[in-house]
């Protein structure tokens, strides 16, 4: 009978230790390729390192903020690892979530700017598969690749017909997961947001819990290579992403308190200084913009709708068919603007207008050409459209 008793209650026991194993997140990062498989080149680096090193940035934030999460590489040093084994890694250990890491390449002579996150899945689009063959093709290295991945291809667009009839069960929550790394990356580090895409990725195939692929950006644009080997590109890029981890862990995981409170990106700081009700017309005279006097130094209103590393094209499909918009450079970044008006009430109507094809519209004021705070400059619309 003792003896029933004791196996009761280590079986009691054990299965408490597992269900409070179980309560645990389970984060696999994932450092896209290394050892000989170098990835793209850049004038001085390799997408290797790159990816390495924001992988690295990003673990240890999430490590020495967030407690209850297990962090595990797929790799955390120069070493080669087939694209099979990296999914086996996190299925493996049971993972919450697969966020793979790489950085993006163009041919010679092509240029382009910017973070972009895929989710797995099948697009046409002639540079979403450009982007999914180059990663893919890693497995020609892998000895045995023809077993691994079936036959796979990943230079024939016949082998990636497959991705169309994918109903994955963790969609959602990976689309969600895209977005938040998009919008949070993006506004920590200041980068031109290319949006959320999908792809016939084989490392996210193989893997059987949400997961995302972020390009960081462009190793073949001199200026993009530049940021994303100083330790301020690094560090921004990682924070980025943990902010975006944070968001997904306080959507997803009811159970579980995130201890870092994730601080707010730029473009919230500005929407919250701005935040003020459009002026009624009815309590005084709006200030007329030839006005001399006072109004010749009143505060230059403006909709701030995108940043960009490089100088943009009238034409080009970032700007939405928006060839009146007009740019001001701030620390080497192109900030691109709508409308110039000293009445307030213009602006604020304007960026209403435009939230339909840029969300993330905002309003930024000028004084003779210098950057301003909002709220002084909504202040002193006010104050100069009663003395009027």
């Amino acid at each position: 009978m003792n003896r029933r008793i004791v196996a009761t209650i280590i079986l009691i026991f054990s299965l408490s230790v597992a269900l409070a194993a179980k309560k645990g997140f389970t984060l696999v990062i994932d450092a896209g390729h290394g050892g000989h498989d170098a990835g793209a080149l850049g004038t001085f680096s390799k997408e290797k390192n790159i990816n390495l090193n924001v992988a690295l940035a990003f673990g240890r934030l999430v490590e020495s903020n967030c407690p209850n999460v297990k962090v595990i590489y797929t790799r955390k040093t120069d070493v080669f690892v087939p694209l099979h084994l990296r999914a086996d890694i996190a299925n493996r250990n049971k993972a919450d979530l697969f966020v793979s890491i790489h950085t993006n390449a163009l041919p010679k002579g092509a240029k382009a700017s910017g973070l972009e996150t895929y989710t797995l899945g099948m697009n046409r689009a002639a540079e979403n598969f450009d982007v999914a063959k180059r990663e893919n093709s890693v497995i020609l290295v892998e000895k045995d690749y023809q077993q691994h991945y079936e036959g796979f291809d990943p230079n024939s667009s016949e082998s990636y017909i497959m991705f169309e009839f994918l109903q994955d069960k963790n969609m959602a929550q990976s689309v969600e997961l895209a977005r938040l790394v998009q919008k949070r990356t993006c506004a920590t580090a200041r980068r031109p947001n290319k949006g959320v895409k999908q792809a016939g990725f084989l490392v996210l195939r193989e893997t059987s819990m949400p997961s995302c692929l972020i390009e960081l950006g462009f190793i073949t644009t001199p200026s993009e290579e530049q940021y994303l080997n100083t330790d301020e590109g690094v560090a921004n890029m990682g924070k980025g992403i943990y902010l975006a981890f944070c968001d997904y862990l306080a959507k997803y995981d009811k159970s579980f308190t995130v201890p870092f409170k994730p601080e707010r990106e730029e473009t919230e700081r500005v929407r919250k200084e701005e935040r003020v009700d459009e002026v009624k017309a009815d309590e005084k005279p709006e200030v007329k913009t030839d006005e001399k006097s006072d109004s010749a130094n009143a505060p230059v209103f403006k909709v701030q709708i995108l940043t960009s590393n490089v100088k943009l094209s009238p034409k080009s499909t970032r700007l939405k068919g928006r060839e009146d918009a007009d740019f001001y450079k701030d620390g080497g970044i192109y900030k691109y603007t709508l409308g110039s008006s000293t009445n307030y009430n213009e602006i604020y109507r304007l960026r209403k207008q435009v939230l339909d094809k840029f969300p993330e519209a905002f309003i930024i004021a000028f004084r003779n050409g210098q950057r301003m705070d909002v709220q002084e400059a909504v202040r002193e619309f006010r104050r100069l459209r009663i003395k009027g």
